[in-house]
């Protein structure tokens, strides 16, 4: 099967070693998945699986402000749907994820993973020496996705996030990256 994956390698071995990777079989994807910077145009799209993906949901405010300033905004685009997207904040040495969303009907499939394997990239690209995030205690299948890509628990913040009976807790995870 032969796909279009447009990932921008900065080396021959880099390209190699994810082909290698998909022949593999370590991610199953579709035939015409891109990901490619976010543009404004994008944004119904971005807020229609922000809205279908959360129940607190980013506003078009946030997101828009996210694109407007320095942040890396990425979509995931799949025969020309826009299905996920992911935020990434750069502040010197550190990266920050913000926001990785995959619509529901898109879940389950490895694009998350892949997702966040292109912004831990970026950020390396970018001089990251580490990634942080928080993640809502109880997204278990979110939690997992860091574990397996070597992020760990380094802390929580209390009543981070709005939930239906009040507040819920965020755990903080961070990854070292390599430069």
């Amino acid at each position: 099967m032969w796909f279009l994956l447009r990932i921008s390698a900065t080396t021959i071995d880099e390209a190699q070693t994810l082909v290698r990777a998909l022949k593999g079989g370590a991610l199953a994807l579709p035939p015409s998945l891109l990901i490619r910077e976010m543009r404004h145009i994008d944004l119904p799209y971005v807020m229609g699986n922000e809205n279908a993906a959360y129940d607190y949901p980013w506003t078009l405010n946030i997101m828009r402000g996210s694109l407007n300033g320095a942040d890396a905004c990425d979509v995931l685009e799949l025969e020309g749907r826009i299905i996920g997207h992911c935020v990434v904040k750069m502040i010197l040495d550190e990266a920050h994820l913000l926001n990785l969303c995959v619509h529901p009907a898109q879940q389950g499939q490895g694009l998350g993973r892949l997702a966040l394997d292109a912004a831990l990239k970026k950020a390396s690209q970018r001089s990251a020496t580490v990634m942080f995030l928080e993640v809502r205690d109880s997204n278990q299948s979110a939690r997992a996705l860091y574990d397996s890509v070597g992020f760990n628990e380094i802390g929580v913040r209390r009543g981070y996030y709005p939930a239906p009976s009040g507040r819920e807790d965020a755990v903080v995870m961070a990854k070292h990256l390599k430069i």
